[in-house]
């Protein structure tokens, strides 16, 4: 039986925790209600992060987003509120949340957040073209 919606995140363990590497995901499905009208947004997650001792398991990253649905929220909100729920779930390194909102009243917009852990002095300069070549593309 399928599931639904759901706001758990699951993890595993980290297969590389020694070493600083990146893992980029496009999330190009966000649908979330505007607070004022209740018509909806869509919008693609962009998620990079540098994980510590755990990634975020995949499955449950698409109900945790699916979740959103049917919720009012303003884009600021939403995006600080699944990057703080990402954090705490995988406590990463580094971890930057951008969320591109498809046009709404002839106005885009694009907010981005990020989280670094005290004291972690790494890189974290992402370059999103490196990824645009790989990331697979509908027709």
């Amino acid at each position: 039986m399928p599931r639904g919606p759901s706001k758990a995140l699951e993890t595993f363990p980290n297969p590389a925790p020694a070493r600083d590497y990146r893992i980029h995901m496009e999330i190009p499905e966000f649908t979330c209600l505007c607070p004022k009208t209740g018509q909806p947004d869509f919008a693609t997650l962009v998620l990079d992060y540098i994980p510590e001792r755990r990634c975020v398991e995949l499955k449950s990253l698409k109900l945790y987003v699916w979740s959103f649905r049917d919720e009012g929220a303003f884009h600021e909100a939403v995006t600080n509120r699944i990057l703080d729920d990402l954090v705490a779930a995988t406590r990463p390194r580094f971890m930057r949340l951008t969320a591109r909102f498809n046009v709404r009243g002839g106005i885009f917009t694009t907010v981005v957040a990020e989280h670094r852990k005290k004291g972690w002095t790494g890189e974290c300069a992402f370059e999103p073209a490196a990824f645009e070549a790989a990331a697979p593309r509908r027709g």
